[in-house]
Parts: C-alpha cells; sequence; structure tokens
C-alpha cells in the first residue's frame, strides 16, 4: 500500500515509539499536519519555535528517549537553530525536522526558503535534504539511529513540501547498517588494565564525572567503582545526579563555581580518573597549570574527545557503563587514609556557604525547594547565577534530574525544558529554577503550559539584574553597570495570571515554604516570583585565566 512523504514521517515515528512531538506547523509542513489530524501522536503547539527545540531537549534528558520538534521551512527552521546547538554542545539525542519550499523552488530564494541543512551542519550530529520520497524511511531509521548511539546529539531532516506529498511504497527498515559510522562501545581490555593498576599505586585518586556517566546510564557502575575503590567523586554541571551528593565520597560539583574542596583535590591529585567528561574551559581554568601533578585516565565514547583539551596518560575508548563494568571487576579496595582525611578537612574547611542575614538570599530559595521537594524533584534551569545556586544547593542524587544548558550557556532554555520533562513524566515534581532575564525569553510558552495542562512550577530568583554578568562588572568592571539593570522589569504574578497560570509574589524569608507548599497544591503551572538580595554573588568564583584552585570565597 502507498503512502505519502507525510504519512510516512507519522508512520516511522510510531515505529520508533516517539510518544509526543513539539512544535509550530507552517505552510510547508502542512501535508504533515494534515495527515497528523488523525493520527495518534501527542504534538505540543508551542508558542515559539525555540520553545520547542528546548522541550524536545528537556524530555530527552529527563527521559534517555530521543526527543522529537517540529518546525515549517524558512523563519520556523531557523528559530530551531538555538535549541539544535543547544542539545549538539551538551549531546542531547534529538530529531528535528523542518519543512521545505517545493524540491524545484529550491536554490531560488523563494518564499520562506533558507538553508537549514548548510546553518545546521556546523551544530548537528548529521543532517540530511529528502529529495525523493522513497528515501524518507531509511533517512528517519538512520537519524534515530545516530542520534541516539555513540556519542548522542541531534539530527535534522529537512523534507520539502512535494516530497511530503509524494506516494510511494512504505517499508520501514528493521535494522541500520552504516559503514562510515560504526561507535566503539567494548573497552580495550589491555587499556582497562592498565587504568586498574594505576588505581592501585596512586596515593591521591579523584573520579571525575561529565554527562557521558547519565547520557549512558552509567551512575550505579560509577557508584560501585567509587564505593569499591574508595575514591572520591566530583562532577561537572551535567554530571550532577551521576553519583548522590549526599554520599560521603562526594565532593560534588568542581570549576568554575564548584566547591572549593572539589577544586583543590583535583588540583593537587595525583591521578585523575575522568569518565565520559570532556576537560571544558569551565572545569580547567588555567589550562596549563591544571592538575599537574596527575596522572589522567580518561573514559569516553567520543575518541575526538579524548587528549583534545589535556593531555592524557591512559585513554579508552568505549561506553562509560561497558567500561565501567568491566573496570570494576580489576580494582580493590583501597583506604588511601591520608588522602580521605585531607579531602575531609577541606570539606570542613571550606563548605559552600552564603550571607544569611538581612534580604532574601537565593540560595536560601534553593535549599528550601529541596527541602520541601524532599530531593526528588526534576530541576530545570535558565542560565547565570540561578543555574550555578541551583547545582550549588540542590543536592543531587539520582540521574536524568538535572536539566541545565551546558555548553551553550543557553538563556531560556529553563523554563520549555521543564515542560518536556513535566510532559514525559505528568506525575513527578518539576521546577524551574529561572532568572527574571531569562524566563523572559521564552515565558510565552506560558501558554503553551496552560492550554496543555502542564503542572511546572517555576522558581523566579528575581533580582532585577542580567545577574552573572552585574557580578562580572562589579568584580572586574569597577561595579560599572552597563545594561545590565532589569528594574522596572514586568511583575510576574500578573504576566502568569494573564496567561492562566497560577503567580505567587514572595519577598521575606518566613514566606518561602508556605509559597512553595500552595505552588506543589494547585495542579497547574505555577510561577512564583521570589524578590531576592539585588547584589548577591556566586561564590566560589575562580576568575577567568585563573587556576582553579585559585577561587575568590566571597566570605571576608
Amino acid at each position: 500500500m502507498k503512502k505519502t512523504g507525510a504519512q510516512i514521517i507519522l508512520e516511522s515515528l510510531r515505529k520508533e515509539k516517539v510518544e509526543v512531538v513539539f512544535g509550530i506547523l507552517g505552510g510547508s509542513v502542512l501535508p504533515i499536519f494534515d495527515a497528523l489530524y488523525d493520527f495518534p501522536i501527542r504534538f505540543i503547539l508551542t508558542r515559539h519555535e525555540q520553545g520547542a527545540a528546548h522541550m524536545a531537549d528537556g524530555y530527552a534528558r529527563a527521559t534517555g528517549k530521543v526527543g522529537v520538534c517540529m518546525a515549517t521551512s524558512g523563519p520556523g527552521a531557523t528559530n530551531l537553530v538555538t535549541g539544535i546547538a543547544t542539545a549538539y554542545m551538551d549531546s542531547i539525542p534529538v530529531i528535528a525536522f523542518t519543512g521545505q519550499v517545493f524540491t524545484t523552488m529550491i536554490g531560488n530564494d523563494a518564499f520562506q526558503e533558507a538553508d537549514v541543512t548548510g546553518i545546521t551542519r556546523p551544530i548537528t550530529k548529521h543532517n540530511y535534504l529528502v529529495k525523493k520520497v522513497e528515501n524518507l524511511p531509511k533517512v528517519i531509521k538512520e537519524a534515530f539511529h545516530i542520534a541516539s548511539t555513540g556519542r548522542p546529539g541531534p539530527v535534522l531532516i529537512d523534507v520539502p513540501k512535494d516530497v511530503q506529498m509524494a506516494e510511494t511504497a512504505y517499508r520501514y527498515p528493521s535494522s541500520v547498517e552504516m559503514r562510515s559510522y560504526k561507535p566503539t562501545y567494548e573497552g580495550h581490555i589491555g587499556q582497562i588494565k592498565k587504568a586498574a593498576e594505576a588505581m592501585a599505586k596512586a596515593q591521591k585518586p579523584i573520579i571525575y564525572a561529565g554527562g557521558g556517566v547519565i547520557a549512558s546510564g552509567a551512575a550505579s557502575e560509577l557508584t560501585k567503582l567509587a564505593r569499591k575503590a574508595n575514591i572520591p567523586v566530583t562532577t561537572t554541571l551535567l554530571g550532577l545526579g551521576g553519583f548522590p551528593e549526599t554520599d560521603k565520597l562526594s565532593l560534588e560539583m568542581l570549576g568554575m563555581h564548584g566547591t572549593q574542596f572539589a577544586n583543590h583535590a583535583i588540583m593537587e591529585s595525583d591521578l585523575i580518573i575522568a569518565i565520559g567528561a570532556r576537560f571544558d574551559d569551565r572545569v580547567t581554568g588555567k589550562i596549563d597549570e591544571f592538575a599537574p601533578h596527575a596522572r589522567i585516565i580518561h573514559i569516553d565514547i567520543d575518541p575526538s574527545s579524548i587528549s583534545k583539551n589535556v593531555e592524557v596518560d591512559i585513554p579508552i575508548v568505549g561506553d562509560a557503563r561497558i567500561v565501567l563494568r568491566e573496570l570494576i571487576k580489576h580494582v580493590s579496595a583501597k583506604k588511601y587514609a591520608p588522602w580521605q582525611e585531607k579531602v575531609k578537612s577541606w570539606k570542613e574547611k571550606f563548605p559552600l556557604s552564603y550571607k544569611k542575614g538581612g534580604k532574601l538570599r537565593p540560595q536560601f530559595v534553593v535549599e528550601q525547594i529541596y527541602e520541601v521537594t524532599k530531593g526528588k524533584a526534576i530541576i530545570a534551569t535558565e542560565v547565570g547565577q540561578n543555574q550555578m545556586w541551583a547545582a550549588q544547593f540542590y543536592k543531587y542524587t539520582k540521574p536524568r534530574t538535572f536539566l541545565s544548558s551546558g555548553g551553550l550557556g543557553t538563556m531560556g532554555y529553563g523554563f520549555p525544558a521543564a515542560i518536556g520533562a513535566q510532559v514525559a513524566y505528568p506525575d513527578r515534581v518539576v521546577f524551574d529554577i529561572a532568572g527574571d532575564g531569562s524566563f523572559q525569553m521564552n515565558i510565552q510558552e506560558l501558554a503553551t503550559a496552560v492550554t496543555n495542562k502542564i503542572p511546572v512550577k517555576v522558581a523566579i530568583l528575581n533580582n532585577q539584574y542580567l545577574g552573572m554578568v552585574r557580578q562580572w562588572q562589579e568584580l572586574f568592571y569597577k561595579k560599572r553597570y552597563s545594561h545590565t539593570s532589569l528594574a522596572g522589569g514586568p511583575d510576574f504574578v500578573r504576566v502568569a495570571e494573564a496567561y492562566g497560570a497560577a503567580g505567587i509574589l514572595v519577598e521575606k524569608k518566613d514566606e518561602v515554604k508556605p509559597a512553595l507548599e500552595k505552588a506543589l497544591s494547585i495542579d497547574g503551572p505555577v510561577v512564583i516570583d521570589f524578590r531576592v538580595a539585588e547584589e548577591e554573588n556566586v561564590y566560589p568564583m575562580v576568575p577567568a585565566g585563573a587556576a582553579v584552585n585559585q577561587m575568590i570565597s566571597g566570605m571576608a
């Protein structure tokens, strides 16, 4: 039986067990949406295509499944670009379908034409322009395979309108064979044994775990390895939840705004076991002074990430979960007593802290969210100070509970990502910890949450500034606050209510917990406007160009 290209797209999504698609329709995807009218796939109509991309991303991060978004040609497709780039930088499996003008019109500057495959080539793992309807099933099967295997990432499929309308016999491939794409999953046993030997000889080892631990589903194996070998663990921003921060071996997050004890430990270590992390600049600080005494084991599924920024001694290419399962067999327990005592002393000397008096502090708000949700919520963040406070003061114990734009640092990410996560888990508590600047980047998605009855909660740490940029202006530009003030911004309670959501204003410390409890009692989206101290800073902080143990503590 023949099917149109539009029907093939939807039937292929069904075969890939896609449950929800996020996006906005337009002229170049009308055939798909006409077919969707009679098709049993949930579609979430967003209010901006960037919101759709972030929702697909948040859905993917929360579930481990491939997130799917869709937009029309031209501006619809280009509006997806920031969300696609966000997913690419953080290795998130997303499939983006875009409409395109008729194949006969490509290259003629037709109405709403854009070279979206050319535009997105640097920010996708792979992309396709499908010019023949008979190629669609194979392309879609390959796209899902590429997005979800190896080092995950976004794939874009650009489909001209006439291809959507054309008919062909439909058969969906049962498997994928791509000679040029064969990720390595099994680590080299010789290298794994070398790693175990190095761990046995080390006196000051540390495990440095990144987002690859989450992506591979290796959190359980990481925990087993750390506890068996008795080695402290620090994680990157995207590795939060990969190792329980309530464990005595946890050093929490390292890097520019990481804990002082994690940064001291990694700088004094003699062996770093890096797992699914890429030694980015936010972690290493001044790279030629990073961990000067340490040998480095690096486990990563992407061979191009190994020795890219920091030269490593024992590279192991493979899937983190598979490699760790093998490594656990070869390591033995060791006390590392002097090292453990030193790490413990750093944790006692340099705890995360903030000034408790005076105005409502944003750190206190995050702590209260942790207490009220009993540490079981899915937390999405925007980008900036709110992101760092959410990383520091909420304790993550499970993978896929912290959703944040790490590599690209995309303001406006958190709220739509939280919506995507809430769609995936309608019965779980999902919070977007936001800044008043970032939240306004995609505030229109309040309409999406309200009309689809998505009960996501938004906690705005409202300091009336573009806070992280203001902090840099304070510390490094003599408090010359050039265009960072957001004073006179909107009344977020009234904005929320205008969209049909609930709004709550909080100005005092004793109002925080009751407001959070009220928000959780409301079966619908809620925006809580926390009026926090305007010039509160994120500490610790490693200044640009400094080594990661040269931190500003912020405490006099």
